[in-house]
């Protein structure tokens, strides 16, 4: 295998990661403040039939990544009205929400489109397109980096960047920032946080808030970037591989980043299983390839990965006391 390979696998990884590292980072949020958000993938599926719709109906990707949060954001505030106001179960609301993702998008998108439950193709301004980073091409020629930045970094659509950029904002506000502080809080012990006269319904409600925006930009951008049009099941269990990737990283940003990155780089493996045939001399059947990413999140929720502790008072709703 050849560095060029090398490059395209890494910038495959890359491209991949990128909606799991949004909803990794959504989730998160939503976990630290102490609500289990199994919903992901109906929030990530539902922004990306609206993204794909509005995107190809106004000519505008923008507009559609907009929509998409909207969407995103409705069924965030559902979750949270299900089960922070009326605290009820987590987990049930979270499937719940999936399944009437699953069944909206495929009516939603037939009744506008006829074709299936899919969009029409997104050309032009309707999709992101790649950009070339400053100085890509001047710096290829530098041995390993060079190829690293003009090849690997450069050269994606501009959600991948806002998707790195939000690990360290992330790192910022859970860590640096009075509301972070809270939020983590919250998660940990909602009583303390009640006591000192900070709403606990209001923290959490934020914290959903931003989840529901973080799985706007995942949908929009498999949507928009990463294909060009919305497919039915075009999510195809991501929500659930970002959840396995959050415990992997034990809900930490940064860790959450490489979390994704490898699950990225599985998928983009199992896109080319000429390398990987090649480099164990063995004839894998494309279906066990495929199946990677989804193995590596059954050992991860397994517990093989050393032992996780989420927030301690995640999934349980809190009832002031008076």
């Amino acid at each position: 295998m050849d560095l060029s390979t090398i490059y395209e696998i890494l910038a495959s990884a890359l491209r991949m990661a990128t909606p799991l590292l949004f909803a990794c980072l959504a989730g998160l949020y939503s976990e630290r403040a102490g609500v289990f958000d199994i919903g992901l993938e109906g929030k990530m599926l539902m922004a990306a039939m609206t993204s794909a719709a509005v995107a190809y109906l106004t000519g505008s990707a923008w507009i559609g990544l907009g929509a998409g949060i909207v969407a995103s954001l409705i069924f965030a505030a559902i979750h949270g009205l299900a089960s922070i106001t009326f605290r009820g179960n987590q987990l049930i609301s979270g499937v719940a929400l999936n399944f009437v993702a699953s069944g909206a998008t495929i009516l939603i998108s037939q009744a506008m489109f006829g074709q299936g439950g899919r969009t029409p193709p997104l050309n032009g301004a309707a999709r992101f397109h790649e950009m070339t980073l400053p100085f890509a091409d001047a710096l290829r020629p530098v041995p390993v980096l060079g190829p690293l930045y003009a090849d690997v970094l450069s050269g994606n659509a501009i959600l991948v960047y806002i998707a790195l950029l939000c690990v360290p904002l992330s790192w910022w506000v859970l860590y640096r920032t009075r509301f972070g502080l809270r939020l983590r809080a919250v998660g940990e012990n909602p009583e303390s946080v009640d006591t000192a006269g900070v709403s606990v319904v209001r923290l959490r409600y934020g914290a959903l808030m931003i989840t529901g925006i973080l799985c706007g930009f995942a949908g929009a951008y498999m949507s928009t970037a990463l294909q060009a049009g919305f497919g039915r099941e075009m999510t195809a269990g991501r929500g659930y591989i970002a959840l396995a990737a959050l415990i992997f990283a034990k809900w930490r940003p940064w860790y959450a980043l490489w979390a994704t990155l490898l699950f990225g780089l599985l998928q983009a493996l199992a896109l080319r299983p000429d390398v990987i045939q090649g480099a164990l001399h063995l004839a894998i059947p494309g279906p066990a390839l495929d199946a990677m990413p989804y193995i590596l999140t059954v050992i991860v929720l397994a517990g093989f990965v050393g032992k996780a502790i989420p927030p301690r008072a995640g999934g349980q709703p809190y009832v002031k006391e008076r």
